[in-house]
C-alpha cells in the first residue's frame, strides 16, 4: 500500500510579498513532488496564498482589513492560485484537483466521511488535492495559522505517514534566534517532551517563534493518526528531496511516541468544537481515567454551556482541569435536571432517558 505526505506550504512561501505568487517556488515544488511519486508516494498539498493573489490581481497597495474584502479577495486569487498548480504539474502530466474546506465539512461526522472518500478517491484517479480553507464562506476563519492546523485535519482524514510543514524557518528552535544567537535547531524531538512548548515561544504571542505555536499544535493533532510532522524551510533548495531521502539538517521533525488512536476518535478530538463542560467527581474520574470506561449521571457534580445532543463537551475535575472529552447524550437543559442521580432514580423520576451514559467511552477522548 502506498504511503501518503501532506506537504502544507505557507503564504511567506507561495507569495512575494504577500502580493502575487511565487510562481518560481511553484515550479520547483513540482519538480520536486514528481521525484516523490516515482517513489510510489502519494501527495496531498494544503497550501496557503488565495488571499494575498488577490491582492496582486486587482493591484491593490495593501491588505484589506473587512471580513467581506477579504472573501472576495480569496475568491479571486484562488482562481490564480489553483491555475499556477495545475501549470506547474502539467509539466509532468499529474493532475491536479482543487478541495476548498470549512471547519463545519470537518465538526459534522457524515461531512467529514464525505470529505475523507473524497480525498481517497482523487488519490485513487492519481490525482494531486490542492486543500485550502474555503475562505470565501468562512468568516471566523481568515487568520494565521489556520492551515496548519487544516493540514492536521487532512493528515488525519488519509491517514498519512508524514506532514511536511514549509515556512520561511529553519525549523524549531531552543529559543527565537533573532534575540539569541546562542539558540539550536531542534532536529528531534518527541511531542511528549516537556520543552516542545517552551521552544515554541510563549502562549500568548500572536504568532510565536514564526508560528511555531499553531506547527506544534498541527503536530499534535496529526499524530493522533501516527503522522511524524517535519517542520522545514521550504525555500531551501530541494528540500523536498533531501526529505525523501532522508538527510540530516532538513529542519525539525516532530514524532509521538503513543499509538495511534481509532478514526472516529481521531474526529472528535481534533474536529470539532467545544459546546460546553461538565464537572466531575473523584469516583468518575478514577472510572474514566484508569478505566477507561463511560461517564454516568451519577458522576457529574455541575455542568456549563448551552449544548445539544451530540455536541462536544470537556469533562473536568473538581479543580477544572480537563481529564476528557467527548459526544453528549444529552442536552445542557436535559442533563440539569439529572446530574448525580443513578439511573434507576432517574427512571423513576423523569420521562426522559437518553441512555445509561451521558457520554459513552465510544465517544470519548482523554486529554
Amino acid at each position: 500500500m502506498k504511503e501518503t505526505w501532506v506537504i502544507k506550504i505557507g503564504s511567506s512561501l507561495v507569495t512575494k510579498s504577500a502580493t502575487g505568487l511565487n510562481i518560481k517556488n511553484i515550479k520547483s515544488w513540482a519538480l520536486q513532488i514528481n521525484e516523490i511519486k516515482k517513489n510510489n508516494i502519494n501527495v496531498i498539498i494544503v497550501s496557503s496564498g488565495a488571499i494575498a493573489e488577490g491582492v496582486g490581481r486587482l493591484g491593490l497597495v495593501r491588505r484589506p482589513s473587512s471580513s467581506s474584502q477579504l472573501q472576495a479577495l480569496a475568491a479571486i486569487g484562488q482562481m490564480g492560485l489553483v491555475q499556477a498548480y495545475e501549470v506547474a504539474f502539467k509539466k509532468y502530466n499529474i493532475l491536479t484537483a482543487q478541495m476548498l474546506l470549512t471547519h463545519e465539512d470537518l465538526s459534522n461526522r457524515e461531512r467529514y466521511l464525505n470529505a475523507k472518500n473524497t480525498l481517497n478517491n482523487l488519490i485513487k484517479y492519481n490525482a494531486i488535492p490542492i486543500i485550502n480553507e474555503n475562505d470565501t464562506v468562512s468568516t471566523d476563519e481568515i487568520k494565521f495559522g489556520d492551515n496548519d492546523t487544516l493540514a492536521a485535519l487532512v493528515a488525519n482524514l488519509s491517514q498519512a505517514k508524514l506532514l511536511i510543514i514549509l515556512t520561511d524557518q529553519d525549523g524549531l528552535y531552543t529559543s527565537d534566534p533573532k534575540n539569541n544567537k546562542s539558540s539550536k535547531l531542534v532536529e528531534e524531538i518527541a511531542l511528549s517532551d516537556k520543552n516542545l512548548n517552551k521552544y515554541a515561544g510563549p502562549s500568548n504571542s500572536v504568532l510565536g517563534r514564526g508560528g511555531m505555536i499553531t506547527k506544534v499544535s498541527a503536530a499534535r493533532k496529526a499524530a493522533k493518526s501516527n503522522t511524524q510532522t517535519i517542520i522545514a524551510n521550504g525555500a531551501n533548495k530541494d528540500i523536498l528531496i533531501k526529505i525523501l531521502n532522508k538527510e540530516d539538517n532538513i529542519g525539525t521533525k516532530i514524532f509521538n511516541k503513543d499509538s495511534a488512536v481509532k478514526s472516529k476518535k481521531q474526529w472528535i478530538a481534533n474536529s470539532l468544537k467545544v459546546k460546553g463542560s461538565v464537572v466531575i467527581d473523584m469516583g468518575a474520574k478514577k472510572v474514566i481515567k484508569k478505566s477507561g470506561k463511560s461517564l454516568l449521571p451519577i458522576g457529574i457534580k455541575s455542568i456549563s454551556g448551552n449544548f445539544k445532543k451530540g455536541d462536544m463537551v470537556t469533562i473536568c475535575d473538581s479543580n477544572n482541569k480537563e481529564i476528557a472529552k467527548g459526544l453528549t447524550n444529552y442536552s445542557s437543559k436535559e442533563l440539569f435536571k439529572i446530574i448525580g442521580k443513578s439511573t434507576m432514580s432517574i427512571k423513576k423520576e423523569f420521562d426522559l432517558f437518553g441512555g445509561d451514559v451521558v457520554i459513552h467511552a465510544d465517544n470519548m477522548i482523554l486529554s
